[in-house]
């Protein structure tokens, strides 16, 4: 299959099971967040909580798009990405999911709601500052506004969890004249019919939000390993017309044309030159091609490798105060590049399948202890219909919007954990707080990234060393 021989035939097999596994551990260690509120309350019987959790987990990762996906896949350099040699991507992959996996594992086994969003991010982190560590790349660099981006989403994310939660409750309070959300839950009873709808609404919102956001991050590592072990397999999508990418090109080069080089700097002039030379090097590669099984394979992941420089070498000329470009030429230059690099930034259907069958799989299973954790350990009291109901409320909104507008990966975990602390404070003060859970989660928090990045950056040395 893909031309392989048996033995990178079991290791792409391997790699995709061990992706599978991540997406699985994802599930059942972030599904508490969703069914928390529900199991606590006796709104719905476990068992149905989590198969409700898990079927809007699976629909969720099919609307999510790959936004998100594709933001994790470009955390890693882009000579990381443009590597051929499949061997060196057995490595990236093997050290980021093992670190991924082991400390995924290990903070569910102690109950402690710790992020997968953070070990992923982490663990990729990691992976591409020892590859720039290389001798051999050249001091290649992680790209770190991307990193940027999602750091400040990781960190804004559970700000505005905690904030809006807070707020939320306060309204709550002031407007809501019934009690009854007020009180801790009745250990057999279910609460009242209004209450139950509410609840199972923000059970819902949050499972189908988590599947957005966290579903992607599968596909995001699907993708990675696919591109990484059957390259000229992967390298574009096949479905798309070849035609539109020598478009784009024509227009790109129009627009390089105009742009007088013996007034640039020595850098821009040397980046418009390198344009150049990518966009041509795409047109011979094009030449007498009718569709893209046209082109030998080899030839494919060239044309991946010119679509992604020719990205990086634009982004970095439009950046310059040097380039007098009009608005209109710009945005030329952004559209035609963005059509291009709609071949590379893509996901086949059964890879979003086998991703979200694996979240929604996982779901089901092993959310008992870190229900506990946030149904009673987070504050002083046992969570409240309207703790449960502000704090999910919030999550999915948070999600939602990091999703579907920013196209930006968020922690559940984070974001959920920080909302139920919130409802906790804006019920009785900080003092309401378990201090004890608090600081094991914070610690856990803190913990992850670096630990994860060490992990996997540790591994991928050692694994290229052992190749």
């Amino acid at each position: 299959m893909f031309g392989l021989d048996p033995q990178l035939f079991f290791l792409l097999i391997l790699c995709l099971l061990a992706a599978c596994a991540f997406e699985f551990v994802n599930g059942f260690h972030d599904t508490a967040n969703a069914v928390a509120t529900v199991i606590y309350t006796n709104t719905l019987r476990p068992w149905i909580a989590v198969v409700w959790s898990a079927f809007w987990n699976f629909i969720g990762v099919f609307a999510g798009g790959i936004g998100v996906a594709m933001g994790i896949v470009y955390l890693l350099p882009i000579e990381a990405l443009i590597d051929q040699d499949v061997y060196h991507g057995i490595a990236m992959i093997g050290a980021l999911l093992l670190s991924a996996i082991i400390w995924n594992l290990g903070t569910w086994y102690y109950g402690l709601p710790s992020s997968s969003s953070h070990t992923l991010i982490g663990a990729i982190l990691g992976v591409g500052i020892a590859f720039s560590a290389l001798p051999e790349t050249g001091g290649a660099a992680v790209n770190w506004g991307e990193a940027g981006k999602t750091g400040l989403s990781l960190i804004v994310s559970p700000i505005l969890g905690f904030t809006l939660t807070v707020m939320l409750m306060f309204i709550l309070k002031r407007f809501v004249k019934s009690k009854t959300i007020f009180k801790e839950p009745h250990k057999r009873k279910p609460p009242p019919l209004w209450i139950r709808l509410i609840l199972i609404f923000t059970c819902t919102a949050v499972s189908f939000f988590h599947g957005s956001n966290d579903g992607q991050k599968g596909v995001g590592l699907m993708m990675l390993i696919l591109i990484a072990i059957v390259p000229v397999y992967f390298a574009l999508d096949h479905t798309k017309d070849p035609f539109e990418i020598r478009e784009s090109l024509a227009r790109t080069e129009q627009v390089m044309n105009r742009i007088d080089v013996s007034v640039l700097s020595r850098t821009d002039a040397a980046t418009v030159s390198r344009i150049k030379a990518e966009a041509a090097d795409m047109h011979r590669i094009f030449q007498g091609a009718e569709s893209l099984h046209q082109i030998e394979d080899k030839s494919k992941f060239l044309i991946r490798k010119d679509i992604l420089l020719l990205n990086k070498d634009t982004e970095e000329l439009l950046k310059s105060p040097d380039i007098s470009l009009s608005q209109k030429d710009r945005d030329e230059i952004k559209a035609s590049v963005a059509t291009m690099r709609s071949y590379t930034d893509y996901a086949p259907d059964w890879v979003i399948m086998i991703v979200a069958l694996s979240l929604g799989i996982g779901t089901m299973i092993g959310w008992k202890r870190i229900v506990k954790t946030i149904g009673e350990k987070i504050g002083k009291e046992h969570l409240t219909y309207a703790q449960g109901a502000s704090a999910e409320l919030m999550a999915a909104g948070v999600i939602g919007f990091s999703t579907f507008i920013f196209k930006l990966p968020v922690s559940t975990t984070h974001i959920l954990s920080s909302g139920i602390a919130g409802s906790m404070v804006a019920n009785r003060g900080i003092k309401n707080l378990n201090a004890g859970t608090i600081r094991n989660i914070a610690l856990a928090w803190v913990l992850t990234l670096p630990v994860s990045m060490f992990l996997s950056g540790s591994l991928f040395l050692l694994f290229r060393w052992m190749i």
